[in-house]
């Protein structure tokens, strides 16, 4: 069973990867933890700044909510509301108030029907099947020695990273036009704003990182299956 043997290429190709993953999520909270620490002079909480972000891009139809957790801040676009966790819901800070306009720009996305978005949401019914029964069809291939049923398992698989590719400009467009609107109205002071963009470009690599292993262990099961031949 040349599928079980030891595996070479996890520690050569998807490890490293891994690792990257774990700096970037550790970049994150180091940068979310330091810039929380840094008051807005202008006194503003984070909901307050998702509110002018919504009011700059002439959206009335939006709700913010506080919800429980730490960082599970995010915009619900079918309920329309913008749910941000207590510490960056009333958090007077920097890292407060660049996640919250980050989610905020997330509800400008919807709104102007920004491109990515359809294309992700058009392809998420299908990438969340080639998630859960991708591997295991081409498992199953494998020990059948049927290739086209390999192929199309890990054809299936690859989707994570098809949804994963397109989420990464949404994300970076999010971002964009949180410091866009932060920038334009003075939410955060000249001084401040740094601090801001090194919070969502933390939290964009996350998202990179993400990527590549996924990639990475795409790779790795295409070379091990192709072990066989």
């Amino acid at each position: 069973m040349g599928f079980l043997y030891f595996d070479y290429y996890y520690l050569i190709l998807v490890l490293p990867m891994l690792a990257l993953s774990l700096i970037a999520q550790g970049m994150v909270k180091s940068a979310y933890s330091k810039q929380s620490k840094v008051l807005s002079s202008r006194g503003l909480t984070g909901a307050q700044a998702a509110a002018r972000v919504l009011y700059q891009y002439g959206i009335n139809d939006v709700r913010i909510e506080t919800v429980s957790g730490k960082l599970t801040d995010h915009y619900d676009p079918k309920a329309k509301v913008i749910r941000l966790s207590q510490e960056v819901s009333s958090g007077a800070n920097v890292a407060a108030i660049g996640i919250a306009c980050h989610e905020a720009g997330h509800a400008a996305q919807h709104a102007e029907n920004y491109m990515p978005i359809k294309i992700r949401n058009m392809i998420l019914p299908v990438c969340n099947i080639g998630s859960a029964i991708g591997l295991p069809i081409a498992i199953l291939g494998y020990f059948l020695g049927f290739h086209p049923l390999v192929s199309i398992g890990l054809l299936l698989y690859g989707l994570i990273a098809l949804f994963q590719f397109v989420t990464l400009p949404v994300e970076l467009n999010a971002s964009h036009r949180a410091m866009k609107v932060i920038e334009e109205t003075n939410m955060l002071t000249d001084d401040e704003q740094p601090g801001a963009r090194k919070v969502l470009t933390a939290a964009a690599m996350t998202y990179v990182t993400a990527l590549l292993v996924t990639l990475a262990n795409l790779l790795r099961f295409v070379l091990r299956f192709n072990r066989r031949n």
